[in-house]
Order: C-alpha cells, then sequence, then structure tokens
C-alpha cells in the first residue's frame, strides 16, 4: 500500500473516531437546552397529562427542561408533521397514540410523510384498553352470547368514539370476524358514545378504559372484555378479545419519537430516562386511576409494535372500506 493510501485511510479512521467521541459527548451532555414535547391533541386529555408528568420527571432527572406543545387537528396529523419537520437534534420530541398508526391508511395521501421511515421509535410509554360495554337491559353477559344475540336480532347498534378511531375499527374487527351486521353509530368523542350506552339509545361500545372504569363500576354499564392482548390491571376479571377471538386485538398505546437521524446515544438516554421516570412515584398513582398500565420498551421493540399496528389497521380499513371526509 502506498504511502498516500495510507494516510488516507487513516484520515478516514480519525475522522470516524472523532465522529463517535463527538456523538458520545452529545448524548452525555443532552439536553443543554429545553426540550419541547409536541402533542398532537388538546390539553387535559390522557396524552397530554401523561406527557406532563413524564416532562417534570425528566426535569427533575436531567435539570433541563421540557416544554409540553400541544399542536391539536386532524386526528393527531398536524402535531406529526411539526415533528418530523423538526430537526433531529434531540431537542423536539413527539408523543403520539395508536391513532398514528390508524392515521397512515385511513388519512392516506393526506398524510405527508412516511411515519415508518421519518420517525424513530423511543419507548412504549403505556398501554390501555377498548372495553367492550353493554347497556345492562342487553341480556347478553359474554362476548359469545352479545354475537349470537345480534346475530339473532339484526337490528343492534354499536357506538363508537367517531368514525376511523380505535373504537370504531374495533366494532369493525367484531364485524369482520364474527359476521354479524350491526348498525355503526358515531359519536364526537368517548364521553358521547358512553352517555349513549349508559341512556340506552346504544346496545354497545368499545368505550375506552378511563371512561369505561366509573360506568362499570356503578353498574351504569356491563363490561364484557377488554381489547388488550393480555388482561389489563384495571379489568382484572375480563378476559381478552383475543382470547375468544385470536388476533382481536386493540391497544390503545402511547408512544414517544424523535425524528429519523437523531443520534442514537441520544435516543438510548431518553429510552433510560422514560424506564426510570415511569417508576416514580406520582405517575406508579396516577397510572392505575386512569386504567393505564405503564409499559417501558426498548426502541426496536416499539418499532415492531407500531409496523404490525400499521399493517393490522391496514387490513381491517380496506377490509371494511372505512372513509373518513
Amino acid at each position: 500500500m502506498n504511502t498516500s493510501r495510507k494516510s488516507y485511510l487513516a484520515a478516514l479512521i480519525l475522522c470516524a473516531a472523532v465522529a463517535g467521541l463527538t456523538s458520545n459527548a452529545h448524548a452525555q451532555t443532552w439536553p443543554v437546552k429545553p426540550v419541547r414535547i409536541i402533542v398532537p391533541f388538546p390539553p387535559g386529555g390522557g396524552t397530554d397529562i401523561q406527557a406532563r408528568l413524564l416532562a417534570k420527571n425528566f426535569y427533575e432527572s436531567m435539570g433541563q427542561t421540557f416544554v409540553v406543545e400541544n399542536r391539536s387537528g386532524a386526528s393527531g396529523i398536524i402535531g406529526a408533521e411539526l415533528a418530523v419537520r423538526s430537526p433531529a437534534d434531540g431537542y423536539t420530541i413527539f408523543f403520539t397514540t395508536a391513532s398514528l398508526a390508524v392515521n397512515v391508511t385511513l388519512y392516506g395521501s393526506r398524510v405527508k410523510f412516511d411515519a415508518l421511515k421519518d420517525l424513530a421509535p423511543v419507548s412504549w410509554i403505556s398501554s390501555t384498553p377498548l372495553v367492550l360495554v353493554t347497556h345492562p337491559s342487553v341480556p347478553a353477559k359474554s362476548v359469545k352470547e352479545l354475537v349470537a344475540l345480534a346475530k339473532r336480532a339484526g337490528n343492534m347498534s354499536g357506538a363508537s368514539n367517531g368514525a376511523g378511531t380505535t373504537s370504531h375499527l374495533s366494532l369493525e374487527m367484531l364485524k369482520q370476524m364474527t359476521g354479524v351486521n350491526v348498525a355503526h353509530i358515531p359519536f364526537k368523542g368517548g364521553g358521547p358514545s358512553m352517555i349513549s350506552v349508559v341512556s340506552g339509545e346504544t346496545d354497545f361500545l368499545f368505550g375506552t378504559g378511563p371512561v369505561a372504569a366509573p360506568q362499570v363500576k356503578t353498574g351504569k354499564v356491563r363490561a364484557l372484555a377488554v381489547t388488550t392482548p393480555k388482561k389489563s390491571s384495571a379489568f382484572p376479571d375480563l378476559p381478552t378479545m383475543n382470547s375468544i377471538y385470536p388476533g382481536f386485538e386493540s391497544d390503545n398505546w402511547y408512544a414517544m419519537f424523535f425524528q429519523t437521524g437523531t443520534p442514537r446515544e441520544i435516543i438510548n438516554k431518553l429510552n433510560a430516562e422514560i424506564a426510570k421516570a415511569l417508576k416514580a412515584k406520582d405517575i406508579r398513582e396516577f397510572m392505575p386511576r386512569e386504567a393505564l398500565d405503564p409499559v417501558a420498551s426498548t426502541p426496536e421493540e416499539l418499532g415492531a409494535l407500531f409496523k404490525r399496528e400499521i399493517e393490522r389497521y391496514a387490513r381491517i380499513i380496506k377490509a371494511g372500506n372505512i372513509k373518513v371526509e
């Protein structure tokens, strides 16, 4: 090997070493300025409250401010697009829900980014089920009984939290897996849809855990099952839909992402801080009240979940020919 080639290789090795040292140094000092956490939903909801609790714990652990920025609209797409366009420097975190996996297919070309390519998974934060509930007058005390009743009656109605929500897609999943024909009645949110079941306006609903829990406890609705793959700590006596109809899963998960290109060392540092924060007293007390189970995961585990969720919801949306205006 001639002298000039040796010098060239040595320079390459030196540059790589310097880059590695710089990256590690960035991770060790990160964050050196305030970090924003983009929440694509309004203040006061489950995503927002979790983000603020995590931000408080990050500040206490790392001594730097984490500012929650609510950018709601278009089912979370506006906030997602803002996050994706931000620099991949570790100073913009995107905190979102399972709705992102639905939106990829549901809104199609209106989503101006590639969720799998443009977002770097950090950690799965928490999991909460949808709960299949009926009005107490519905003569069904199990999922199989409800399905049999719906087939016999032919005129039952299922509420949802809105067209294209995980609540709606869970109803569609039930229809596709069992062949029942029920009327879908969409409402504007989890509160109104639950009220419709409590009042007897509709027969049943896949309701969000936090909304369902108080109504189940007071006997205003009857709970039959949860949609998470594993049993929920908030509803320990309920079976999973997956145990009755294998493959029936709908997890209203929450997760944090960075932008693709964010240094891996920073991703790893935030991942470790999340795991630490989920053990904090205030978060451990908050989650059971909201029917949430803390998770914590590796970036790879979240990435695999996200890919599976996109593919699964795409099949349901296409098979049901579900569209939104």
